[in-house]
């Protein structure tokens, strides 16, 4: 218990830092990166090959904007997927999304964020938790700060962690492990420190910074 304590304590310093160092950033030098970003991550094999991805829709403010990069998967005719925050019960489901014209019409929701209702054009929403879903190859995540390591540190709901886990238990009929990718900026790739983790927090594939793909030795492009 007290290791729990003392990581949790360690994960919100290290918040409180990357925050303070994300705050002076000009809109013009996050949008510069986030461009810089969106042509790495488009640039992938993994996600020219991918049929079906998801990625986040970002907040105003702090992370990697994902507007040019979510038209781009739109334009590409893939399998879209949005994160939708259920915050009563403290889960994340993956919605699909239908086009431009369904994005440009949804509402924000938690934190500012656009988000899917259950409905599109009177009929639900697929799920990716769906029996008779097509498995998701790439997820694109947010992060609050990341390391070397692939380590990453979200902003401690635990939202993406436990979709995941969820995810990769509901295999159909085998375990689902889609390629997981998150998107950095500079200021937020910890040098010669390493993001604190624990047993449920789930190490990226790639991680995506204006200036390089970082990738263990095992991972694929």
């Amino acid at each position: 218990m007290a290791a729990v304590t003392t990581l949790r304590a360690q994960k919100k310093i290290l918040r409180k830092a990357i925050t303070t160092v994300l705050k002076p950033l000009p809109v013009s030098a996050i949008e510069e990166q986030s461009q810089a970003v969106a042509a790495r991550v488009l640039a992938l094999p993994s996600f020219d090959k991918c049929r079906s991805v998801s990625c986040y829709l970002s907040m105003p403010t702090g992370e990697i904007d994902t507007t040019s990069l979510v038209s781009e998967i739109l334009r590409r005719d893939k399998s879209f997927f949005v994160p939708k925050i259920e915050t009563t019960e403290g889960h994340m489901q993956f919605l699909k999304l239908y086009g431009k014209e369904d994005l440009d019409t949804l509402p924000s929701g938690t934190w500012g964020i656009k988000e899917p209702g259950p409905q599109w054009n009177g009929s639900p929403r697929v799920n990716v938790l769906d029996r008779d879903c097509e498995e998701l190859d790439m997820i694109l995540l947010p992060g609050v700060a990341f390391d070397y390591s692939l380590s990453r540190l979200g902003h401690g709901k635990g939202y993406y962690d436990r979709f995941i886990a969820s995810y990769v238990a509901s295999g159909r009929p085998r375990p689902l492990l889609a390629t997981l990718v998150a998107l950095a900026l500079r200021e937020q790739v910890l040098e010669g420190q390493g993001v604190p983790i624990g047993d449920t927090d789930w190490k990226m594939d790639f991680i995506v910074t204006p200036d390089a793909v970082l990738s263990n030795a095992e991972s694929n492009q």
